[in-house]
């Protein structure tokens, strides 16, 4: 295992270390990784088929969050089974086409998912501001729309990053200190001028995820106050309650990068696994947890859930 190539020649494949300066513990790490992975499989899994199955929840807030958990599977998927292979069996050889493939990948459902949240976001700006034209206005061709704008945004906005890194050339260490293959991490290891990829990485940054969190607030900002201007002070716990799942997810969705960007930026003293745990947390928390938000403070969803779990339990039985 060659940590640094004197031949001058790119290196074809990289070695995932995992979690450096944890080595010992990288089987007790492996358990919350693995059963985070195992609830967002299922309970994404089960929302994707409760949403799709149940005509009664083909309304807009619903099918967005069926793009949402199918975002989330891809999301935990193009990460967390390398971890696991790492922390297991020590396979962390991934080759640079593979590597490359991962953070397409990683990046483009990361946007992915800020675009669809900031589409929730939106939806329920309309639902509560304007909701004798919320049919009209969320439609479903609009609805078809914006989900295609999402994914054609994420396509275009990181394909560029797949040229950006296959160009480089990686003539030192292939040994990256990390369970996923990750643009920057990747790139700081080329022997290479990188300020292009910096400058593309921070411009697609601000030009996307910043720029739907700042949306995402002025529209709540607007919600907050058409709630707080409802007459009855039932309406107003009810749309707060409609929100209340929403801004949960976005809290898991955006805080935990934000810490770590914070971390990255001025924690020049925070050790190495630190921030490598911190970027697993952006990469498992939302995709376990959004199921889980949504199941308990959404009633429609939550009662379809519990109906279809009981019909099993009496299959089962008799």
């Amino acid at each position: 295992m060659a940590t640094l190539n004197s031949t001058g020649t790119s290196h074809s494949f990289f070695i995932l270390l995992g979690i450096p300066g944890l080595e010992e513990q990288h089987v007790w790490i492996s358990l919350p990784f693995f059963f985070s992975y195992l609830i967002a499989l299922l309970g994404n899994s089960l929302l994707i088929f409760i949403i799709v199955t149940e005509r009664s929840l083909h309304e807009p807030m619903y099918l967005f969050l069926c793009m949402l958990a199918v975002t989330d599977l891809i999301l935990s998927t193009t990460t967390v089974p390398k971890a696991l292979a790492i922390f297991w069996f020590q396979a962390g050889a991934i080759s640079l086409d593979g590597c490359v493939t991962q953070i397409f990948f990683i990046h483009a459902t990361f946007i992915a998912e800020s675009g669809i949240l900031l589409a929730m976001a939106f939806d329920r700006y309309v639902a509560i501001c304007d909701p004798l034209h919320y049919t009209t206005v969320l439609n479903r061709v609009v609805i078809t729309r914006v989900g295609l704008a999402v994914v054609l945004r994420s396509f275009c906005v990181i394909l560029p990053d797949v040229f950006l890194v296959k160009r480089l050339p990686f003539c030192r260490s292939n040994l990256l200190p990390h369970t996923y293959c990750e643009h920057m991490a990747v790139a700081k290891f080329a022997c290479a001028d990188i300020h292009v990829n910096v400058w593309y990485g921070l411009s697609v940054l601000l030009s996307t995820v910043v720029l739907d969190a700042l949306l995402i607030l002025v529209s709540y900002g607007l919600i907050l106050n058409a709630i707080f201007h409802l007459p009855s002070q039932g309406a107003r716990q009810k749309a707060l309650g409609t929100c209340g799942s929403h801004l949960g997810v976005i809290s898991m969705f955006y805080l935990p990068g934000i810490f770590t960007i914070i971390t990255q930026r001025f924690g020049h003293h925070v050790p190495l696994h630190t921030h490598i745990l911190l970027a697993n947390v952006c990469m498992l928390a939302p995709p376990m947890l959004n199921p889980i938000i949504y199941g308990i403070k959404t009633t429609q969803i939550r009662e379809h859930v519990l109906s279809a779990l009981f019909s099993q339990w009496k299959c089962y039985r008799f």
